[in-house]
Protein backbone atom coordinates (compact mmCIF):
# COMPACT_ATOMS: atom_id res chain seq x y z
CA UNK A 1 0.00 0.00 0.00
CA UNK A 2 2.74 2.66 0.81
CA UNK A 3 4.84 1.50 -2.30
CA UNK A 4 1.45 2.47 -4.55
CA UNK A 5 0.63 5.56 -2.44
CA UNK A 6 4.50 6.25 -3.18
CA UNK A 7 3.89 5.61 -6.87
CA UNK A 8 1.02 7.90 -7.28
CA UNK A 9 2.95 10.56 -5.77
CA UNK A 10 5.78 10.18 -7.91
CA UNK A 11 3.30 10.11 -11.20
CA UNK A 12 1.81 13.74 -9.69
CA UNK A 13 4.68 15.05 -9.24
CA UNK A 14 5.24 17.52 -11.98
CA UNK A 15 8.25 18.93 -11.11
CA UNK A 16 10.46 15.96 -9.18
CA UNK A 17 13.71 16.87 -7.72
CA UNK A 18 16.25 15.51 -5.39
CA UNK A 19 17.24 17.88 -3.07
CA UNK A 20 19.35 20.96 -3.01
CA UNK A 21 22.29 20.58 -5.48
CA UNK A 22 24.52 23.63 -4.36
CA UNK A 23 24.54 27.01 -2.75
CA UNK A 24 25.84 29.48 -4.90
CA UNK A 25 27.33 32.75 -2.91
CA UNK A 26 28.83 35.65 -4.84
CA UNK A 27 31.06 37.36 -2.48
CA UNK A 28 33.76 40.38 -2.53
CA UNK A 29 36.50 38.15 -1.55
CA UNK A 30 36.14 34.42 -2.72
CA UNK A 31 39.37 32.93 -1.36
CA UNK A 32 38.52 35.21 2.14
CA UNK A 33 35.30 33.47 2.18
CA UNK A 34 36.20 30.39 1.57
CA UNK A 35 38.85 30.27 4.41
CA UNK A 36 35.96 31.29 6.57
CA UNK A 37 33.40 28.65 6.05
CA UNK A 38 36.72 26.64 6.17
CA UNK A 39 37.48 27.28 9.49
CA UNK A 40 34.77 28.76 11.56
CA UNK A 41 31.72 26.26 9.99
CA UNK A 42 33.84 23.06 9.39
CA UNK A 43 33.84 23.04 6.00
CA UNK A 44 35.63 21.08 3.45
CA UNK A 45 37.22 22.60 0.13
CA UNK A 46 36.77 19.90 -2.64
CA UNK A 47 37.43 21.98 -5.64
CA UNK A 48 38.05 25.47 -7.33
CA UNK A 49 38.35 27.01 -11.02
CA UNK A 50 39.59 30.39 -11.72
CA UNK A 51 42.98 32.17 -13.64
CA UNK A 52 45.31 29.63 -12.86
CA UNK A 53 42.78 26.92 -14.72
CA UNK A 54 41.76 29.30 -17.54
CA UNK A 55 38.78 30.43 -16.23
CA UNK A 56 39.06 34.21 -16.48
CA UNK A 57 36.52 35.84 -14.56
CA UNK A 58 35.79 34.46 -11.41
CA UNK A 59 37.61 32.55 -8.70
CA UNK A 60 35.89 30.01 -7.15
CA UNK A 61 35.94 27.64 -4.64
CA UNK A 62 33.31 24.59 -3.80
CA UNK A 63 33.23 23.77 -0.10
CA UNK A 64 30.92 20.66 1.58
CA UNK A 65 29.74 19.12 4.61
CA UNK A 66 27.79 16.02 4.46
CA UNK A 67 25.81 16.67 1.56
CA UNK A 68 25.84 20.28 1.97
CA UNK A 69 27.71 21.97 -0.95
CA UNK A 70 28.46 25.69 -0.84
CA UNK A 71 29.86 27.52 -4.27
CA UNK A 72 31.58 30.65 -3.35
CA UNK A 73 32.36 32.59 -6.61
CA UNK A 74 34.49 35.85 -6.50
CA UNK A 75 34.88 38.21 -9.31
CA UNK A 76 38.34 38.72 -10.10
CA UNK A 77 38.06 42.00 -12.00
CA UNK A 78 35.32 44.77 -12.20
CA UNK A 79 33.33 43.35 -15.61
CA UNK A 80 33.04 40.32 -14.39
CA UNK A 81 29.21 38.54 -14.31
CA UNK A 82 28.17 38.76 -10.72
CA UNK A 83 30.31 41.80 -9.57
CA UNK A 84 27.49 44.13 -9.55
CA UNK A 85 25.76 41.61 -8.13
CA UNK A 86 28.03 41.99 -4.78
CA UNK A 87 27.86 45.76 -5.25
CA UNK A 88 24.22 45.96 -4.88
CA UNK A 89 23.59 43.25 -1.88
CA UNK A 90 27.39 42.38 -0.75
CA UNK A 91 27.65 39.21 0.19
CA UNK A 92 24.65 36.81 -0.71
CA UNK A 93 23.14 33.79 -2.15
CA UNK A 94 22.50 34.11 -5.73
CA UNK A 95 21.81 30.71 -7.08
CA UNK A 96 19.97 28.00 -5.06
CA UNK A 97 20.55 24.83 -7.07
CA UNK A 98 18.10 21.99 -7.21
CA UNK A 99 19.26 18.77 -8.49
CA UNK A 100 16.45 17.16 -10.69
CA UNK A 101 15.66 13.95 -12.49
CA UNK A 102 15.12 15.60 -16.09
CA UNK A 103 16.29 19.09 -16.58
CA UNK A 104 14.26 19.73 -20.10
CA UNK A 105 11.07 18.23 -18.23
CA UNK A 106 11.86 20.44 -15.57
CA UNK A 107 12.81 23.38 -17.09
CA UNK A 108 9.90 22.98 -19.67
CA UNK A 109 7.08 23.05 -17.19
CA UNK A 110 8.54 25.89 -15.38
CA UNK A 111 8.65 27.81 -18.49
CA UNK A 112 5.63 26.94 -19.59
CA UNK A 113 3.83 27.66 -16.47
CA UNK A 114 5.50 31.28 -16.60
CA UNK A 115 8.72 30.95 -15.30
CA UNK A 116 11.26 33.04 -16.67
CA UNK A 117 14.22 30.84 -17.72
CA UNK A 118 17.56 32.37 -17.51
CA UNK A 119 20.15 29.64 -18.74
CA UNK A 120 18.12 27.05 -21.20
CA UNK A 121 19.03 23.48 -21.02
CA UNK A 122 22.37 22.63 -22.33
CA UNK A 123 25.68 20.50 -21.56
CA UNK A 124 28.98 20.69 -20.05
CA UNK A 125 31.42 18.16 -20.71
CA UNK A 126 35.02 17.58 -19.30
CA UNK A 127 37.01 13.95 -19.46
CA UNK A 128 34.99 13.10 -15.94
CA UNK A 129 31.36 13.30 -18.13
CA UNK A 130 29.00 15.55 -18.45
CA UNK A 131 26.25 17.54 -16.83
CA UNK A 132 23.15 18.65 -17.92
CA UNK A 133 22.03 22.24 -16.59
CA UNK A 134 19.49 24.72 -17.23
CA UNK A 135 18.46 28.01 -14.99
CA UNK A 136 15.00 29.66 -13.67
CA UNK A 137 14.30 32.81 -11.91
CA UNK A 138 13.05 33.11 -8.39
CA UNK A 139 12.74 36.15 -6.19
CA UNK A 140 14.79 39.69 -6.62
CA UNK A 141 17.50 38.70 -8.17
CA UNK A 142 17.58 34.80 -7.18
CA UNK A 143 18.27 32.08 -9.24
CA UNK A 144 17.32 27.92 -9.73
CA UNK A 145 19.63 26.07 -11.53
CA UNK A 146 18.28 22.96 -12.36
CA UNK A 147 20.86 19.85 -12.15
CA UNK A 148 21.60 16.57 -13.78
CA UNK A 149 24.81 15.26 -12.21
CA UNK A 150 24.00 11.72 -12.81
CA UNK A 151 26.41 10.96 -15.88
CA UNK A 152 29.11 12.95 -14.22
CA UNK A 153 31.88 11.73 -11.76
CA UNK A 154 34.14 15.04 -11.33
CA UNK A 155 34.90 17.18 -8.09
CA UNK A 156 31.88 19.26 -9.08
CA UNK A 157 31.10 20.60 -12.34
CA UNK A 158 33.04 20.45 -15.62
CA UNK A 159 35.79 22.57 -15.20
CA UNK A 160 36.63 22.25 -11.90
CA UNK A 161 39.46 20.56 -10.44
CA UNK A 162 40.01 18.93 -7.40
CA UNK A 163 42.41 20.72 -4.87
CA UNK A 164 42.89 19.42 -1.43
CA UNK A 165 41.14 21.52 2.21
CA UNK A 166 42.02 24.86 3.18
CA UNK A 167 43.37 24.01 7.08
CA UNK A 168 42.91 21.05 8.75
CA UNK A 169 39.61 19.83 8.40
CA UNK A 170 38.05 19.05 12.18
CA UNK A 171 37.66 15.18 13.00
CA UNK A 172 34.07 14.82 12.81
CA UNK A 173 31.52 17.44 10.76
CA UNK A 174 30.17 20.08 12.24
CA UNK A 175 26.40 19.39 10.13
CA UNK A 176 25.52 17.15 7.40
CA UNK A 177 23.29 18.56 4.97
CA UNK A 178 21.16 21.72 4.27
CA UNK A 179 17.36 21.78 5.88
CA UNK A 180 16.06 24.73 4.40
CA UNK A 181 16.31 28.06 2.83
CA UNK A 182 14.48 31.23 3.97
CA UNK A 183 13.67 34.16 1.75
CA UNK A 184 12.66 37.31 2.69
CA UNK A 185 9.75 39.43 -0.07
CA UNK A 186 8.74 42.65 0.05
CA UNK A 187 5.18 43.51 1.72
CA UNK A 188 2.17 42.03 -0.30
CA UNK A 189 4.72 39.97 -2.59
CA UNK A 190 4.63 36.24 -0.22
CA UNK A 191 1.59 34.99 -1.11
CA UNK A 192 2.49 35.80 -5.06
CA UNK A 193 5.90 33.87 -4.64
CA UNK A 194 3.87 30.85 -2.24
CA UNK A 195 1.95 30.75 -5.95
CA UNK A 196 4.65 30.38 -7.73
CA UNK A 197 6.76 27.67 -6.42
CA UNK A 198 2.86 25.87 -6.47
CA UNK A 199 1.95 26.47 -9.85
CA UNK A 200 6.03 26.73 -11.38
CA UNK A 201 7.60 23.64 -9.29
CA UNK A 202 4.42 22.04 -7.87
CA UNK A 203 5.34 22.80 -4.09
CA UNK A 204 2.76 22.80 -1.43
CA UNK A 205 1.99 25.29 1.81
CA UNK A 206 3.66 23.43 4.18
CA UNK A 207 3.28 25.34 7.34
CA UNK A 208 2.17 29.13 7.74
CA UNK A 209 3.02 31.55 10.62
CA UNK A 210 1.04 35.03 10.91
CA UNK A 211 -0.44 37.21 13.55
CA UNK A 212 0.43 36.71 17.26
CA UNK A 213 2.46 33.48 16.16
CA UNK A 214 5.43 35.63 14.44
CA UNK A 215 5.08 39.53 16.06
CA UNK A 216 7.02 40.78 19.29
CA UNK A 217 5.41 44.30 21.14
CA UNK A 218 7.62 46.19 18.05
CA UNK A 219 7.61 44.16 14.93
CA UNK A 220 6.28 41.61 13.08
CA UNK A 221 6.27 39.20 10.03
CA UNK A 222 4.14 36.92 8.13
CA UNK A 223 5.67 33.60 6.92
CA UNK A 224 4.71 30.89 4.68
CA UNK A 225 6.58 27.49 3.86
CA UNK A 226 6.86 25.67 0.76
CA UNK A 227 7.87 22.33 -0.10
CA UNK A 228 8.21 19.55 -2.34
CA UNK A 229 5.74 16.17 -1.81
CA UNK A 230 8.54 14.76 -0.55
CA UNK A 231 9.45 17.62 1.88
CA UNK A 232 13.34 17.17 0.88
CA UNK A 233 13.67 20.93 -0.32
CA UNK A 234 11.96 23.41 2.23
CA UNK A 235 11.63 26.99 1.24
CA UNK A 236 9.90 28.91 4.25
CA UNK A 237 8.62 32.85 2.49
CA UNK A 238 8.38 35.76 4.32
CA UNK A 239 7.25 39.36 4.51
CA UNK A 240 7.16 42.11 6.59
CA UNK A 241 3.85 43.02 8.15
CA UNK A 242 2.58 46.34 9.71
CA UNK A 243 4.36 47.14 13.15
CA UNK A 244 5.37 49.83 15.50
CA UNK A 245 9.20 49.75 14.14
CA UNK A 246 11.19 48.63 11.57
CA UNK A 247 10.92 44.41 11.41
CA UNK A 248 14.05 42.31 10.73
CA UNK A 249 12.35 41.77 7.14
CA UNK A 250 12.72 45.22 6.82
CA UNK A 251 16.04 45.33 7.83
CA UNK A 252 17.30 42.98 5.58
CA UNK A 253 15.60 44.02 2.30
CA UNK A 254 16.61 47.62 2.66
CA UNK A 255 20.43 46.39 3.55
CA UNK A 256 20.21 43.52 1.06
CA UNK A 257 18.47 45.70 -1.86
CA UNK A 258 15.64 43.75 -2.46
CA UNK A 259 14.07 40.71 -1.59
CA UNK A 260 16.70 37.50 -1.43
CA UNK A 261 17.64 34.14 0.63
CA UNK A 262 17.35 35.44 4.55
CA UNK A 263 19.02 32.44 6.31
CA UNK A 264 20.02 28.96 5.80
CA UNK A 265 19.40 26.31 8.17
CA UNK A 266 22.31 23.73 8.30
CA UNK A 267 21.47 19.96 9.68
CA UNK A 268 23.78 18.81 12.71
CA UNK A 269 23.32 15.54 14.54
CA UNK A 270 25.27 16.89 17.52
CA UNK A 271 24.65 20.64 18.09
CA UNK A 272 25.76 21.20 21.05
CA UNK A 273 29.33 19.66 19.84
CA UNK A 274 28.96 22.10 16.81
CA UNK A 275 27.96 25.41 18.67
CA UNK A 276 30.97 24.99 20.87
CA UNK A 277 33.44 24.54 17.94
CA UNK A 278 32.18 26.89 15.87
CA UNK A 279 31.97 29.57 18.75
CA UNK A 280 35.62 28.86 19.57
CA UNK A 281 36.70 29.86 16.09
CA UNK A 282 34.71 32.91 16.37
CA UNK A 283 31.20 32.90 14.62
CA UNK A 284 28.70 35.20 17.13
CA UNK A 285 25.75 33.71 18.05
CA UNK A 286 22.56 35.23 18.97
CA UNK A 287 21.89 35.50 22.81
CA UNK A 288 18.90 34.31 24.30
CA UNK A 289 17.95 35.89 28.10
CA UNK A 290 17.83 33.11 30.88
CA UNK A 291 14.65 34.05 31.67
CA UNK A 292 13.73 31.81 28.62
CA UNK A 293 15.29 29.09 29.81
CA UNK A 294 13.89 29.84 33.51
CA UNK A 295 10.39 29.70 32.51
CA UNK A 296 8.35 26.94 33.77
CA UNK A 297 6.21 26.96 31.04
CA UNK A 298 8.99 25.96 28.86
CA UNK A 299 9.98 23.34 30.88
CA UNK A 300 6.43 21.53 31.16
CA UNK A 301 6.04 22.24 27.03
CA UNK A 302 9.37 20.85 26.13
CA UNK A 303 9.20 17.69 28.56
CA UNK A 304 12.53 15.68 28.43
CA UNK A 305 15.20 16.37 25.22
CA UNK A 306 18.62 15.00 24.60
CA UNK A 307 20.66 17.66 26.57
CA UNK A 308 19.84 18.73 30.28
CA UNK A 309 18.84 22.48 30.10
CA UNK A 310 21.69 23.69 31.64
CA UNK A 311 23.48 22.57 28.89
CA UNK A 312 21.33 24.18 26.56
CA UNK A 313 21.00 27.65 28.74
CA UNK A 314 24.87 27.62 29.05
CA UNK A 315 25.22 27.84 25.14
CA UNK A 316 22.00 29.98 24.24
CA UNK A 317 20.71 26.48 22.30
CA UNK A 318 16.80 26.93 21.75
CA UNK A 319 13.87 23.98 22.00
CA UNK A 320 10.60 23.44 20.74
CA UNK A 321 8.38 20.73 20.62
CA UNK A 322 5.16 19.46 18.05
CA UNK A 323 3.59 16.84 17.90
CA UNK A 324 5.75 14.82 16.23
CA UNK A 325 8.76 15.32 18.58
CA UNK A 326 11.20 18.10 19.23
CA UNK A 327 14.00 20.41 17.75
CA UNK A 328 17.09 22.01 19.17
CA UNK A 329 18.18 25.33 16.84
CA UNK A 330 20.51 28.34 17.51
CA UNK A 331 20.91 31.43 14.54
CA UNK A 332 24.14 33.11 14.37
CA UNK A 333 24.60 36.98 13.31
CA UNK A 334 24.86 37.79 10.01
CA UNK A 335 28.17 36.44 8.83
CA UNK A 336 28.95 39.41 6.71
CA UNK A 337 29.10 43.45 7.46
CA UNK A 338 25.86 43.95 6.11
CA UNK A 339 22.64 42.55 8.28
CA UNK A 340 21.44 40.17 5.93
CA UNK A 341 22.58 36.80 5.42
CA UNK A 342 22.52 34.22 8.66
CA UNK A 343 22.99 30.67 9.54
CA UNK A 344 20.49 28.79 11.68
CA UNK A 345 21.76 25.41 13.14
CA UNK A 346 19.00 23.09 13.58
CA UNK A 347 19.00 19.24 15.43
CA UNK A 348 15.69 17.30 14.69
CA UNK A 349 14.58 14.41 16.96
CA UNK A 350 10.94 13.92 14.72
CA UNK A 351 9.90 17.66 14.74
CA UNK A 352 9.42 18.53 11.66
CA UNK A 353 8.56 21.75 12.17
CA UNK A 354 10.57 25.70 12.07
CA UNK A 355 10.58 26.57 16.33
CA UNK A 356 7.68 28.23 16.10
CA UNK A 357 7.35 28.19 19.77
CA UNK A 358 10.56 29.91 20.02
CA UNK A 359 9.59 33.10 17.49
CA UNK A 360 8.84 35.46 19.83
CA UNK A 361 12.77 34.76 22.23
CA UNK A 362 14.15 34.64 18.50
CA UNK A 363 12.92 37.96 17.18
CA UNK A 364 13.28 39.72 20.77
CA UNK A 365 16.97 38.78 20.15
CA UNK A 366 16.95 40.26 16.56
CA UNK A 367 15.46 42.87 17.80
CA UNK A 368 18.36 43.46 20.39
CA UNK A 369 21.03 43.77 17.81
CA UNK A 370 18.96 45.76 15.50
CA UNK A 371 18.82 47.88 18.01
CA UNK A 372 22.76 48.00 19.12
CA UNK A 373 23.04 48.83 14.83
CA UNK A 374 20.36 51.51 15.08
CA UNK A 375 18.22 49.98 12.65
CA UNK A 376 14.61 49.33 15.03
Amino acid sequence: MTQMMESETRQADVFPVKGVDYLQFLVGNAKQAAHYYSTAFGMTCVAYRGPENGYRDHAEYVLVSGSARFLITGAVHAGAPGADHVTKHSDGIYDIALEVPDVDAAYLHAVNAGARGVTEPHDVTDEHGTVRIAAIATYGDTVHSLVDRSKYDGPFLPGFVARGPIGTPPAKRYFQAVDHVVGNVELGKMDEWVEFYGRVMGFTNMAEFIGDDIATDYSALMSKVVADGHRKVKFPLNEPAVSKRKSQIDEYLEFYGGPGAQHIAIATNDIIRSVDAMRAAGVEFLDTPDSYYDDPELRARIGEVRAPIEELKRRKILVDRDEDGYLLQIFTKPVQDRPTVFFELIERHGSLGFGKGNFKALFEAIEREQELRGNL
